[in-house]
């Protein structure tokens, strides 16, 4: 049974929806569709949309949004951002040691071969001094509920996590179209995260640069993530720019411009690392910018995150990230890991193989929902496809059990209805320490029963409010 963020186990409203509850009885099923169907209007206009790679079709969508938000009260905020604070300073410190002294690795804390296998581990990151030490600069933590009180990490996203875009429109629409509910809480403001984003990239300017110049580097507009790559370019004040916009002398990243070439000191990338320099990586690929790897090992330009963070934000590393917690931190995680079993290891593979039918399973390198099975959810047919593949390459999958998330009420085609959610704070880390916009990204399940809430999988967002009581 899934735990209700809105109405207690004896029917009773919990105190963080009281406003929603009272909201809601005094709105009627054609009030709401109205102001969802402005809210879509706003994202049209806006050109709020994303793509999905393999779509034959090749067309932009609209990502639904629920207009009814889910309500975090400033207590339960308060526990979850200070774990996700020790669990970001926990990765950082594991990158800075894999490329560093590994002690963590000599120490059996992590398998060896988890580190030097992993295809996201970077070995011409070994030794190069990142600036101010910060590799990830912004994390995407996912975050579920599933039994009340407690949050539990789904997945750590480190490399260039997305959805920051959908989290600043979702409150602009709330702010307009929910003028009356918005007005009768006291909500905790997420407007100021591009200044805060800027703000950090400028702090961790290569050494010695007063006034930094800040661009984000985006692979173009087939990219399915252009949209917000655009979009927080222009709430920073920084230019937008490709591979092609810029070019390496003497071991400096340089823009064109209409006045001649502009020094660039810090490149918010959301390039991939194996297309951000053909000569260091994938020669067959222009995306990039050759010399661009030279020039961040030299010193001379910030890449946020750095190069190689990869290694730190696979499913397999996952499993290890409370020993990580507490080798480098000397502390019992805030968060917990939701139970996971390694496939890996022969003994946990055997229960894997013997409980198929009930447990999801994962690639370790895959991402937005794909290359996975969710045993109750598939076909014999489906789940004996994935034996075969489990029995083939145990080391490339996890399981975990079918997981009941948190159901907030959404409002649907059927009218308001509880849908599973989930959860994606942004956690900034710069040279000055870290931020965290209170609240963040609300992912839900829009088609009912379903645990799926990535939008390429037909899952929408709602805006996330914390609340003062």
């Amino acid at each position: 049974m899934a735990f209700d963020e809105m109405y207690a186990a004896d029917g009773s409203v919990r105190p963080p929806y009281a406003g929603v509850a009272k909201w809601l009885a005094g709105v009627n099923p054609e009030q709401l569709e109205r102001r969802r169907l402005e809210a879509e209007l706003f994202y049209r206009r806006g050109g709020i949309t994303f793509a999905v790679y393999g779509d034959t079709q090749g067309e932009e969508r609209i990502i639904p949004f629920d207009i009814i938000p889910r309500i975090l009260s400033s207590t339960e905020w308060a526990k979850l951002s200070k774990g996700l604070e020790q669990r970001v300073r926990a990765l950082n410190l594991y990158l800075a040691d894999i490329y560093g002294k590994q002690t963590a690795v000599k120490a059996g804390i992590v398998p060896e071969d988890l580190v030097w296998r992993n295809p996201a581990y970077r070995p011409e990151m070994a030794g190069v001094a990142v600036p101010h030490g910060v590799y990830v600069h912004i994390a995407g933590i996912d975050i579920v509920r599933i039994d009340g009180d407690d949050f539990y990490v789904l997945e750590d996203n480190a490399r260039t996590p997305s959805g920051v875009s959908y989290m600043l429109g979702g409150r602009e629409i709330c702010f307009r179209l929910m003028a009356d509910l918005y007005g009768a809480h006291k909500v905790a403001p997420v407007d100021n995260y591009p200044d805060e984003l800027v703000s950090m990239l400028r702090s961790v300017a290569p050494r010695g640069v007063d006034n930094p110049s800040v661009a984000l580097l985006t692979p173009g507009q087939f990219n399915s993530a252009y949209y917000e790559h655009s979009f927080l370019a222009d709430k920073m004040g920084v230019e937008l720019v490709e591979g092609r916009d810029l070019f390496v002398k003497d071991a400096n990243v340089y823009k064109r411009t209409t006045e001649g070439p502009k020094k660039v000191d810090v490149l918010y990338r959301r390039v991939d690392d194996d297309f951000i320099d053909p000569l260091a990586f994938r020669p067959d690929s222009m995306l990039g910018v050759p010399g661009l790897f030279g020039a961040y090992t030299a010193g001379n330009v910030t890449l946020a995150n750095a190069v190689g963070t990869g290694a730190a934000d696979d499913k397999a590393i996952y499993t290890y990230m409370p020993e990580i917690v507490k080798f480098f931190l000397s502390e019992e995680p805030i968060l917990k890991n939701v139970p996971t079993w390694r496939c890996r290891d022969p003994k946990e593979l055997s229960h894997v193989l013997d409980h198929l039918p009930e447990l999801v399973v994962k690639e370790v390198h895959g991402s937005g929902g794909y290359g996975m099975l969710v045993g109750p959810q598939s076909t014999k047919s489906e789940i004996e496809d994935f034996r075969a593949r489990l029995k083939a390459n145990p080391e490339t999958y996890i399981a975990q059990p079918t997981l009941a998330l948190s159901t907030c009420p959404s409002f649907v085609a059927s009218g308001v209805a509880p849908r599973h959610v989930d959860l994606r704070p942004f956690v900034l880390t710069g040279a000055n320490g870290m931020k965290i916009v209170p609240g963040g990204l609300t992912r839900v399940a829009m088609r009912e029963g379903s645990l799926v809430v990535n939008s390429s999988q037909g899952g929408g967002t709602k805006d996330t409010w914390v609340v003062d009581l």
